[in-house]
């Protein structure tokens, strides 16, 4: 458990750090991620980006007990 606490914690950090730089190339505002602006109101619902932020944690984690 302490393991898995400190690579999440690592993987959190380094996203962290390059947060900037993902928001330069589209993360957070991809085709399939959800709009709605009405009036003054604006909901966003980043569902493209949040299945890509799964399937690369996946694989992160999958590389990592093998």
């Amino acid at each position: 458990m302490a393991r898995f606490l400190i690579v999440l914690g690592l993987l959190i950090l380094a996203l962290g750090l390059l947060w900037p730089l993902l928001g330069r190339i589209g993360l957070g505002r991809l085709p399939g991620d959800i709009v709605i602006e009405r009036g003054r109101m604006t909901f966003y619902f980043p569902l493209m980006s949040c299945l890509i932020a799964s399937l690369l944690l996946s694989l992160v984690f999958w590389l990592l007990n093998r």
